[in-house]
C-alpha cells in the first residue's frame, strides 16, 4: 500500500468517526434540549436576555427596584377614637410615574414621648404618582395608655409593576358631614372615571384643620365600582369631633355663663361696674356668632339658672343680657360657680342642643367660688369643670379683676389657651372676639377622600 492509500484510509475513518460522534452529539443534545433547557423568562431567578436585573426590567413586566424612586412619608399620626383605642394614619408619596407596588410592607409605632406603646404591621398596595393614605384602626394601647407621637417604619417593596392609572380614577362628587357632636357621619359620593370596574377599593377619608392640620380620619370598602359609576359610601365615628374639627361647616351651641354676684358691681358707678361694662362685651359676643350658632345664657351668683334657652335668635340673647341686673340681696351673697356648671352642661345636653353643633361653654367670673359654710367648693368647681370637659364640651373660662385666681381659671378651662385674664373690663371685649375667632376657622374645611385599588396594576408574566 502506497502512502497515498494510506492517507486516504486513514482520513476516511476519521470521517466515519466524526460523523458517528457528531450523530450521538446531536442526540444528546435534543435530549438534553427536550429534558432540561429552559429558555430565559422572566421567572427563573436568573439575570439573562435584556433583563435589567433578576426577571426585571427589559421584556420582564417586573420593574427593578434600582429603576425606581423609594416612597417618601409625608407625615404620619395617630387619633383618639375612645380612651385607649386610636386610628393611625401615613401620607406617603409615590413619585414615580407608572411604578406602584401590590405590597408595601409597614410598621406604625405609636409613642408616649420617647417610648414605644405599642405596634401595628401590614401590607398596603400603593398606586403611582400621588401621595396615598396607609390607614390601620381600632389600635389599643395597654392600659388605655395616651399616644403623643407617632411613626410609620416602611420596608422596602420587592415588587414594582406598571399601572396604567392612579388617583386620578376617582372622585369625589360630593361631601356632607353631619351629625358632628353625636353621631358623626362623612357622607360621600364617588365617581370611578375609567372605563373599567374597580374591585376591592380602600377608601379613607382624612379631615384637617385650616392649618392645614389632619384632625381625624376614617376608612370604608367598596367591593366593587363599575366603570363610569358613582357609589355612596359613608364613614363614622363612633364620638363626637365637633371639639377637633374647628371649621366653621360646624355649628357652634355655646352658653354664656356670667357672674352676677355681689361683686361684680364693686366699682360703683351709674351704671354700676364693672357688671355693666362686661354684659355689653357679652352681648357683643352673641352678636358676633355665625348664624347657624346657637347661643343660651346661664347666670349665678348664690344660685344659678338658665336666663335664656339655646336660641339662635342672637339679637334678642344679646338685648337679654343688657337687661341683667344684680339682685340686691346678693350684695352679701355667695358665688355659686358649681351650680352655674353643671346648669350649663344640662342646658347644652338639652333637646334643644344640635345634634351636628359643637358644645362650648363660656364662663365670666371675678373670683372664687363661695358657699356657705366648710364645703370645699372651689374643688367642687374644678371638679365639675372636668366632668364637662370629659362631656366633650369645651370650656372657656374668662377671669375679670386684677387680683383674679388665675390658677384657679386655668384649672377649670382645662387648657391653658383656653383660660383668659381681663385685669379691668377694658379687656374683654377682645378676649370675647379671640373666643370667637377660636370657635371655628372660616373658609373651606379641606376633607381628603382618597380611594386606592390594584385593580389597573400589570399582570406579572
Amino acid at each position: 500500500m502506497n502512502t497515498a492509500t494510506r492517507w486516504w484510509a486513514i482520513k476516511r475513518r476519521f470521517q466515519y468517526g466524526l460523523g458517528f460522534f457528531s450523530a450521538w452529539a446531536l442526540i444528546g443534545a435534543l435530549i438534553f434540549y427536550v429534558n432540561f433547557y429552559q429558555p430565559p423568562s422572566c421567572f427563573d431567578s436568573v439575570q439573562n436576555g435584556k433583563e435589567r436585573g433578576i426577571d426585571c426590567g427589559g421584556s420582564c413586566v417586573l420593574i427593578c427596584a434600582a429603576d425606581v424612586l423609594p416612597p417618601q412619608i409625608v407625615w404620619a399620626k395617630s387619633f383618639e377614637i375612645t380612651e385607649g383605642q386610636y386610628n393611625a394614619v401615613a401620607y406617603i408619596e409615590n413619585t414615580n410615574q407608572t411604578a406602584a407596588t401590590p405590597a408595601l410592607t409597614y410598621t406604625f409605632q405609636l409613642l408616649n414621648g420617647d417610648r414605644l406603646v405599642t405596634e401595628r404591621s401590614g401590607t398596603t398596595i400603593l398606586p403611582p404618582n400621588s401621595v396615598y393614605p396607609v390607614f390601620e384602626g381600632r389600635i389599643f394601647t395597654p392600659g388605655k395608655e395616651v399616644v403623643t407621637d407617632t411613626r410609620i417604619i416602611l420596608e422596602p417593596a420587592q415588587v414594582w409593576l406598571p399601572a396604567s392609572v392612579g388617583r386620578n380614577q376617582f372622585r369625589s362628587i360630593d361631601i356632607a358631614l353631619t351629625g358632628a357632636d353625636e353621631k358623626p357621619r362623612l357622607d360621600v359620593l364617588i365617581e370611578n372615571t375609567e372605563l373599567v370596574a374597580a374591585k376591592n377599593v380602600e377608601v379613607v377619608a382624612t379631615i384637617f384643620s385650616e392649618g392645614g392640620e389632619p384632625v381625624t380620619t376614617s376608612q370604608t370598602f367598596i367591593e366593587d365600582i363599575a366603570p363610569r359609576s358613582t357609589e355612596k359610601i359613608i364613614f363614622t365615628w363612633p364620638n363626637s369631633i365637633a371639639k377637633t374639627v374647628k371649621s366653621c361647616i360646624i355649628p357652634t351651641d355655646v352658653v354664656a355663663a356670667i357672674d352676677l354676684s355681689g361683686s361684680m358691681n364693686n366699682d360703683g358707678g351709674v351704671p354700676p361696674q364693672p357688671v355693666t361694662t362686661a354684659l355689653e362685651a357679652a352681648a357683643a359676643f352673641v352678636n358676633d356668632l355665625n348664624e347657624n350658632d346657637q347661643v343660651a345664657v346661664v347666670t349665678f351668683a348664690s344660685e344659678a339658672g338658665v336666663a335664656t334657652e339655646l336660641t339662635n335668635l342672637h339679637g334678642a340673647v344679646a338685648n337679654s343680657i343688657l337687661g341683667l341686673t344684680i339682685d340686691p340681696k346678693e350684695e352679701v351673697g355667695f358665688t355659686n360657680t358649681v351650680a352655674a356648671i353643671t346648669a350649663a352642661q344640662a342646658e347644652l345636653n338639652s333637646d334643644r342642643h344640635n345634634p351636628d353643633a359643637r358644645r362650648v361653654l363660656v364662663i365670666l367670673t371675678d373670683g372664687l367660688p363661695t358657699a356657705a359654710g366648710d364645703a370645699d367648693v372651689i374643688s367642687a368647681a374644678i371638679e365639675a369643670a372636668k366632668i364637662v370637659s370629659g362631656d366633650d364640651i369645651e370650656v372657656y373660662a374668662i377671669g375679670l379683676g386684677a387680683g383674679v385666681d388665675k390658677q384657679f381659671i386655668t384649672d377649670i378651662a382645662g387648657d391653658s389657651t383656653n383660660a383668659f385674664i381681663a385685669p379691668t373690663t377694658a379687656e374683654l371685649e377682645g378676649i370675647y372676639a379671640e373666643i370667637t375667632s377660636s370657635l371655628c376657622a372660616a373658609g373651606p374645611t379641606k376633607i381628603d377622600i382618597i380611594a386606592k385599588t390594584k385593580t389597573n396594576f400589570a399582570p406579572l408574566r
